[in-house]
């Protein structure tokens, strides 16, 4: 039994965008009962040449609607990049999942062989369905939602491992 390229991409996607969003709702709920201005988490980094944790979850939306539009042939949808509040990042993420709930597996099966050309500044990648799923978004998409995770952590709010899985 082959695993197809929708069940290797939209049900992951899914199940990390809402453990974000359970994520950022205890942020919120953190911030409020230790009244810290929530901006103090929005944007906090790890170190200061990384994003902050806004960017990380642009970046994990961008890369989640990005897949499922490349490996499906439809246009991806633009978010401005414009969050300043939990409120805006959990109605991105909602936007998002949105996005990947209106694909059906037959949009998404059977890319394993379509020409995907990202454009990054200066930098053109080439890739195949399959590789840009598995060496290209899979890796971006988990590393941004873990460098999240670890900003909210190491600020003190009270997130476990059960959390970042979701269930």
């Amino acid at each position: 039994m082959t695993l197809s390229m929708y069940n290797s991409s939209v049900p992951a996607l899914k199940r990390m965008l809402s453990s974000l969003a359970g994520i950022l709702g205890k942020t919120a709920e953190h911030a409020a009962s230790k009244k810290i201005d929530p901006g103090v988490f929005i944007n906090a980094r790890l170190f200061p040449d990384m994003f902050p944790l806004s960017r990380q979850i642009q970046i994990v939306t961008d890369q989640a609607k990005g897949c499922a539009a490349r490996l499906g042939g439809v246009d991806i949808p633009k978010f401005e990049d414009d969050e300043t509040s939990f409120e805006e990042l959990q109605m991105r993420i909602a936007k998002t999942i949105a996005f990947l709930d209106s694909f059906k597996a037959h949009q998404i099966d059977g890319s394993e062989e379509r020409d995907i050309v990202l454009q990054l500044h200066e930098t053109r990648l080439q890739f195949k369905g399959q590789d840009y799923l598995h060496n290209w978004v899979l890796p971006n998409f988990y590393f941004h939602a873990t460098t999240a995770y670890n900003i909210l952590r190491h600020n003190g709010v009270d997130i476990g491992k059960k959390d970042f899985l979701g269930g």
